[in-house]
């Protein structure tokens, strides 16, 4: 609270200097008769008095504005230590006061920062993903404990040159280290191989330019999820199996007892029986070799006018207008492959052929095709597992349609995805490079 203003007390100054002029110069006058001299030597002690207030005023106040300058500048250098006592109730009081609660405000966020900062570093150091900054000139500036491991036996390789250090380590890393190549890199490691999931990105940290390298070891994950596919597999194959020689077995012998007995007329159906099952598990095993040997595309410039009437002759379903006037460009037996397999399932969920529709839309960059339906839709578990190989609801399904599916579309650079549409019914879309690559 501002109670002695500093305008206050230089006006009480001016007045007490002229106060005691005036009657300096009063008395001079009276003594001697002369006005003029009494102006001019009353103004002389006036004068004197005056520089002393002032000096005795403006002292405090210049040794508080050095203080102030003082604390400004370690603001500048980071040092928030600094703070300013006194007691006067002016506007200088008031602006060390605010100096004040500025140096509060700037150590709690620094504080605050460097608890941020002491979490973040935590996470890092914690993480399995080796992580490397490097600055402009290739030396890595910061490490976590991945790194270390990987790089260096858990040493310290800050300073070290990042090339020179993965070229002595691992050998296999540098050339994608050097061609900042993104993705799955396979190194061989004590006559093993290790797969890592590379990815870098640059970026400016304090005003300079710095690199980020990310490597990730999956080769243990890779191998517990290969593991735990392999059983699923076995676990279908071993299922579909048992469905079809249970039943062939027992038909078997069911035919056996006929032969014995004499009665044959029963055979025919028996053997009929026999083959159903027999051309069922033949077209299960063929759907998994398909799926096991998918070749790569080999596209084309297709009419996709042409394309889809030709769909259309196969199974029914309505055409959305218009169709893109270029041509598109993929594997025409592979798409098509695609395309009769979201036809199909969206038959088989109970759409009418005039409900299933599709859509085609090309931009520059990409193609867009939609296969929507009103069938009956999936759940959230169900559609969280759609994709998945050898995942199905169907009691005769194979659960390859929708993986194969997604397989042939990212064979051709794309991607597939399945959510439910408002209204009911399901919506496949999937995209493909305008261009085929």
């Amino acid at each position: 609270m501002i109670r002695y203003s500093l305008e206050g007390r230089f006006q009480f100054v001016a007045s007490v200097a002229l106060l005691l002029g005036l009657l300096f110069g009063a008395l001079i006058t009276r003594e001697t008769g002369s006005l003029w001299l009494g102006i001019t030597l009353g103004a002389l002690p006036g004068l004197i008095i005056t520089v002393i207030l002032t000096r005795q005023v403006t002292r405090p106040i210049n040794r508080i504005l050095q203080a102030l300058a003082d604390g400004v500048a370690s603001y500048r250098d980071g040092d928030f230590s600094v703070s300013l006592g006194t007691d006067r109730r002016d506007e200088i009081g008031a602006l060390v006061k605010a100096f004040n609660e500025i140096g509060d405000v700037l150590r709690a966020e620094r504080q605050n920062l460097f608890q941020r900062e002491l979490l973040l570093d935590t996470v890092i150091q914690s993480t399995p993903t080796a992580l490397v900054l490097t600055d402009l000139a290739g030396h890595v500036v910061y490490s976590n404990t991945a790194a270390r491991k990987l790089f260096r036996a858990g040493r310290r390789i800050e300073g070290f040159d990042f090339e020179e250090l993965v070229g002595d380590v691992q050998p296999d890393l540098l050339d994608p280290v050097r061609e900042q190549r993104e993705g799955l890199i396979t190194v061989a490691s004590g006559g093993e191989e290790e797969v890592f999931h590379l990815s870098h990105g640059h970026f400016t940290l304090n005003t300079r330019p710095h690199h980020l390298y990310l490597f990730k070891q999956l080769t243990r994950e890779l191998t517990r999820q290969e593991v735990a596919t392999w059983k699923k597999v076995i676990r279908v194959i071993s299922h579909e199996l048992n469905n079809s020689l249970a039943p062939i077995t027992s038909l078997a012998h069911s035919g056996g007892e006929l032969v014995r007995r004499g009665d044959s007329s029963r055979l025919a159906t028996v053997f009929a029986s026999i083959e159903e099952r027999g051309a069922y598990l033949k077209k299960f095993i063929d759907g998994y070799a398909r799926f096991a040997k998918l070749p790569a595309p080999q596209s084309e410039v297709v009419d996709w006018r042409s394309f889809v009437e030709s769909l259309n002759e196969m199974i029914q379903f309505r055409v959305r207008e218009p169709l893109p006037e270029g041509p598109g460009c993929f594997d025409p037996v592979q798409i098509q492959q695609v395309m009769l397999n979201l036809l199909k399932n969206a038959v088989e969920a109970g759409s009418e052929p005039e409900d299933v529709e599709v859509e085609v839309r090309s931009d520059r960059l990409r193609t867009r095709i939609d296969v929507r339906d009103r069938g009956a839709g999936m759940s959230d578990s169900v559609l969280q597992h759609a994709l998945l190989p050898f995942y199905s609801t169907k009691k005769s399904g194979t659960g390859l349609g929708l993986s194969l599916s997604r397989e042939i579309v990212e064979a051709h650079g794309g991607s597939l995805s399945v959510s439910n549409r408002e209204g009911g019914g399901l919506e496949v879309s999937f995209w493909l490079p305008a261009r085929g690559d």
